[in-house]
């Protein structure tokens, strides 16, 4: 069983998406290439990696992800300053070994 994490990524305007995945290099690599081009993610330029936590195995991801998708923004923004105040993108400072680490 694989670890999945849970993970917020913005784009200019701080919009917020959050997701989970098992495999977080690859699918922020997809959101900053725009892989699937029809997604919200991809309309609106989500391409910045700005929260991201280890959450276990992927039924707990998962409630996690519906968890904080269910908070008022102003709470997933104190989440996402807590770990990046000035929400850079944590994915161009961190090769993928890193980010995992």
């Amino acid at each position: 069983m694989s670890d999945w994490y849970v993970y917020i990524v913005s784009n200019n305007a701080h919009t917020l998406y959050t997701g989970a995945t098992s495999n977080l290099p690859r699918r922020v690599y997809q959101h900053k290439n725009r892989t699937y081009r029809t997604s919200f993610t991809a309309r609106y330029t989500f391409d910045r990696l700005v929260y991201f936590e280890l959450a276990g195995p992927q039924k707990v991801a998962i409630a996690r992800e519906q968890q904080i998708k269910k908070w008022p923004r102003r709470r997933r923004v104190a989440l996402i300053l807590a770990m990046n105040p000035k929400w850079e993108d944590l994915s161009v400072r961190c090769s993928p070994e890193h980010l995992l680490a």
